[in-house]
Order: C-alpha cells, then structure tokens, then sequence
C-alpha cells in the first residue's frame, strides 16, 4: 500500500464581509453597523443580517419620535442634523451623538428581544426573564437619547 500526497493548495481567503453603512433619510445621519456593533456590544454571533433589520428597525423608531423636529430644523434651514447648531464635544455635535446612541440602543433592545427565544430550556426561560429588565433599560435610555435631541425633560413628575 502507497500512500500519495499532494501540496495543499492555496485556499483563496475570501474577503471578511464588510458591513456597508444604513442610508439614513439625508437629514439624520447613515448608520455604520460596525459603529453600532462596538457601541451596543453586539456580538460577532448577530449576523450582519439581522444587525442591519434590527438598525433599520431602530432608525424607523428613532425617525418617528423625531419627525417634527427634523421638520422644524429643516423649517429653519438645516440641511442635517450635523448642520443644527450644538455643543460640541470630542469634536462631535451631541446631536449627533445623542441620535447615533439612540439607534444602538434601539437596536440592541430588538435584537435581545428576538433572540431570546432561541433556548426553551427552564435556564433558558430564566435568562429571557432576566433580559425582559436589559430590554426595558435599553429602551429607556435610547427614549432618554431622543428627549434629549428634543430638549425635553426625560421625567415628568404629577403629584396627584
């Protein structure tokens, strides 16, 4: 009995997939998913799939909640959200912080909430139990990202 080998052949590597940026509506600013990915800390195991429909879905909410005052900055002449006059800090308007932060964040909750139900194992129950607060947080804080574009006040307090 004889044994042959060959070389190994070179295996062409392909290219990691780059995640392309989420064309925004021109006014508000394209989302980069791997900005969002670091940010929110979206694990490698998201496909870059499901990240994208998640970011679309937060830039749809984010939108919604924000519409009138696009519409009024756009009233005034502001072509873009980098365009209305803000404080500035790390050399960026806190506008545009605030909205990048509102879209992670608004992301992140819909992808914990969908992705819980993969594990029906009693743990697995438990954890999803345990995310039903990280979901609420997250989109608390994204809701407190987006009053603050708005300069609202995050709480409002009656005494009754």
């Amino acid at each position: 009995m004889s044994f042959v080998s060959l070389p190994p052949t070179a295996e062409i590597e392909q290219p990691a997939t780059a995640e392309q940026p989420v064309i925004n509506d021109g006014f508000f600013p394209d989302v980069d998913p791997v900005a969002v990915r670091d940010d929110a800390r979206i694990p490698p195991s998201i496909t870059p799939a499901r990240l994208r429909a998640a970011i679309l879905g937060a830039i749809m909410t984010a939108g919604n909640d924000l519409a009138a005052y696009a519409a009024a900055r756009k009233a005034e002449g502001n072509a873009s959200l980098a365009s209305v006059p803000a404080e500035q800090l790390d050399g960026q308007s806190v506008q545009l912080i605030r909205y990048r932060r509102a879209v992670a964040l608004y992301a992140k909750a819909e992808l914990v909430e969908r992705h819980r139900d993969f594990d029906t194992t009693a743990a697995g129950n438990s954890q999803g139990e345990d995310l039903t607060a990280s979901i609420g947080d997250l989109r608390r804080d994204a809701m407190h990202a987006v009053r603050d574009i708005l300069g609202k006040p995050r709480t409002t307090v009656d005494l009754i």
